[in-house]
């Protein structure tokens, strides 16, 4: 048993990660700016709003997470909206741009049976992996309705015609037709009714952890 002088206490309102401390201190900043706008000081600012001046010092240097009772009893003090608080916080979000024809050529299962797949883009971050994938068939390919995986996938035709596999029924997908279904069910292309067939597949599955 851990003795007194050992023992920890989470602060609710500490900020928990890279993400939050980005938020932490653009909502201070604004706060403090704010403030100097109106000329107050931090113990002016703080009576106004009802919390105490060192609260309010944390908050202004992003070392703690203000409650919403808080901002909003901050932004009653400097009359200005809640929202104001949150206007230069932007997070960067990459995007995957990919010129026509110049997606990478992924070996998948199927590219022994002479299914063709480009790889239109993909996810760098986030918990669920996403992959989509312009999927070609020719006159050289087989059928394969075998495939089998994690996670879920979305059809969407784009050229020819093709009856698609999954859970025992098949699908007889033309352009502009779609399928969704569970990936861990075993699907497929089992009849290539039109040449060439072109489709667009957008696989997703949690990602793997790290431990």
């Amino acid at each position: 048993m851990a003795s007194k002088e050992t023992l920890k206490f989470q602060d609710p309102h500490a900020l928990s990660g890279a993400r939050d401390n980005k938020l932490g201190v653009a909502i201070g900043n604004e706060i403090r700016e704010f403030r100097h706008k109106q000329n107050m000081t931090v113990a002016d600012l703080a009576k106004r709003a009802g919390v105490s001046a060192g609260m309010l010092s944390k908050i202004e240097n992003g070392n703690t997470s203000p409650s919403l009772s808080t901002l909003q009893a901050l932004s009653h003090a400097l009359h200005v909206p809640v929202t104001a608080f949150f206007r230069r916080f932007e997070e960067s979000r990459d995007a995957t741009y990919v010129k026509a024809g110049q997606g990478l050529t992924i070996e998948r299962r199927g590219t022994r049976a002479g299914h063709q797949y480009e790889l239109l883009g993909h996810t760098t971050d986030g918990r669920v992996v996403v992959e989509p994938y312009l999927i070609t068939l020719t006159e050289e390919s087989d059928v394969f309705p075998l495939f089998q995986h994690a996670g879920t996938e979305f059809l969407y035709m784009l050229e020819g015609e093709v009856g698609y596999h999954h859970s025992g029924r098949t699908y007889v997908l033309s352009p502009g037709d779609s399928l969704y279904f569970d990936a861990d069910v075993p699907h497929g292309p089992e009849e290539l009714r039109k040449l060439p067939i072109r489709f667009i597949s957008v696989i997703s599955y949690p990602r793997p952890r790290d431990d």
